[in-house]
């Protein structure tokens, strides 16, 4: 009777779990890489094709306020994963690898009774990003695996399932991506899902499939009123690829609604659709990311449950990438840790209650070749955006008068006392967030891609190790 008794007593809590479990919502996560906010129908773009997307917004909310705190791949996905900033989840840098004693929305989800899946561009296991294999050991949570580390070969790529072999990708890349999420949908058991999708495209280099790319005429495009004509990597026929990339990602989104409405999971299914980072593409003269301008922190943000989150609404709340996790966590009706420092909006997207006041941006080093001379820290409201090096305030803008960035009010002396007061809100951010400005560094190691050398979990360990290479 004792072994009996014992027995029901352990195996209570795990069905528990399951009960609790079957009763929650879906959740997938898809983040394209590198997409900046105005690049698609449904955020004013007038250009750029993207009717599945933008009907999609029509069926849930878009998040108007949506931004990447940490703006550059691997360390805003650690924000994404972990709901934590970057230097509290130790990703100050590209190319760091993510400690495995950090804790991920997959890895909680999990222990609800979740089955988990990741699929497309890791870009969290550092060191060497080919051939980009990481083992079960390191997935940090996620079962089903369908993923490289990164590499950006949008036309011939590979990527692994459960073992060092590479399978080959011999055609753009959404389309494998969207073949394994199907995969996921069909294989997948009673439980509950979180299937995270993270698409390497629109990332650069800027390259479309020829049946996209010609969707756009380069003399017709409307460029932003920041953009600056002769940047390389900013041109026109740079942005019609890119625009290209994205309709062809538009395309799969729609084959993947396709299938969830096949499989009679559309229902039940909370989708949230973002991006890691934005991009420049000439705005302000500047390329890529790593930047505090709008175009490199703002980034698409839409969220639908049928039947439960209001459609074809807006929610204006300001929302980033640390406040992702806790915020599907809550939907998902699972306590959110305490570690955690991002917060919920759920109560913004259903009920209009005020979101967060200010979102913090934080850049930690230099990267010349993207024009950024050193770590940065930044801080943005409705209605004004700041900042600053550690030794020199940066820029500041009106953004109500001045959507597009063009009038730097910092040296204006009619301003100084609103620099004054954003100044002091950035240091209560950081102290708030338990930043430093220690935790920067000066050594150029992003601009030589120093980091893949090896794998590192932190900035020291770099050091400590380059220290021992005499002839690196």
């Amino acid at each position: 009777m004792k072994k009996m008794y014992f027995f029901f007593f352990a195996a209570t809590p795990f069905i528990n779990v399951m009960s609790q479990a079957k009763e929650r919502p879906n959740v997938i996560l898809i983040f394209p890489d590198q997409m900046r906010f105005d690049a698609l129908g449904c955020t004013g773009n007038p250009d750029v094709k993207t009717p599945n997307i933008d009907r999609f917004a029509g069926e849930g909310m878009l998040l108007k306020n949506t931004f990447s705190n940490t703006p550059v791949s691997g360390p805003a996905r650690a924000d994404i994963l972990t709901g934590r900033y970057a230097h509290k989840n130790g990703l100050v840098a590209n190319d760091l690898r993510l400690k495995e004693s950090e804790v991920t929305i997959a890895e909680i989800l999990g222990k609800k009774g979740y089955e988990t899946g990741f699929i497309g561009k890791w870009h969290l296991d550092g060191g060497p990003k080919d051939p980009g294999y990481i083992p079960p050991q390191r997935r940090q949570g996620f079962e089903y695996w369908a993923a490289n580390e990164c590499n950006h070969k949008h036309f011939k790529s590979s990527y692994f399932r459960n073992d060092s072999v590479p399978i080959p990708i011999s055609e753009f890349e959404t389309k494998a991506w969207t073949v394994e999420a199907i995969n996921f949908l069909e294989k997948r058991s009673s439980r509950p899902f979180f299937l995270t999708i993270a698409m390497g495209p629109p990332h650069d280099p800027y390259k479309a499939p020829e049946e996209f790319r010609n969707l756009y005429d380069t003399s017709k495009l409307t460029m932003r009123p920041n953009w600056v004509k002769g940047v390389k990597n900013g041109s026109k026929e740079d942005l019609a690829e890119y625009y290209g990339m994205i309709s062809a990602i538009d395309a799969e989104f729609g084959r993947l609604m396709q299938e969830l409405e096949n499989h009679h999971l559309r229902k039940n299914t909370i989708i949230l659709f973002i991006s890691d980072h934005g991009d420049m593409l000439g705005s302000h003269g500047r390329v890529f990311k790593r930047q505090p301008w709008e175009e490199s922190v703002r980034v698409p943000g839409i969220i639908s449950w049928p039947g439960k989150i209001p459609d074809g609404k807006i929610c204006n709340a300001l929302f980033s990438t640390v406040d992702f996790m806790p915020t599907l966590l809550d939907f998902c009706a699972v306590d959110i840790p305490d570690e955690v420092q991002g917060v919920s909006l759920k109560k913004s997207i259903l009920n209009n209650a005020p979101g967060p006041e200010v979102v913090y941006f934080s850049i930690y080093g230099p990267c010349k070749w993207q024009s950024v001379e050193s770590g940065w820290r930044g801080i943005r409201t409705h209605r004004y955006k700041y900042a600053t090096f550690e030794n020199k305030p940066w820029i500041l803008y009106d953004l109500e008068s001045d959507p597009f960035e063009t009038n730097n009010l910092i040296d204006n002396p009619v301003y100084r006392e609103l620099q004054h007061k954003m100044h002091a809100d950035l240091l209560l951010c950081m102290k708030k967030t338990g930043d430093s400005w220690n935790n920067n560094w000066t050594y150029p190691f992003a601009d030589n891609f120093e980091l893949i050398k090896a794998p590192f979990y932190s900035v020291k360990e770099f050091f400590e190790w380059k220290e021992k290479q005499p002839n690196l």
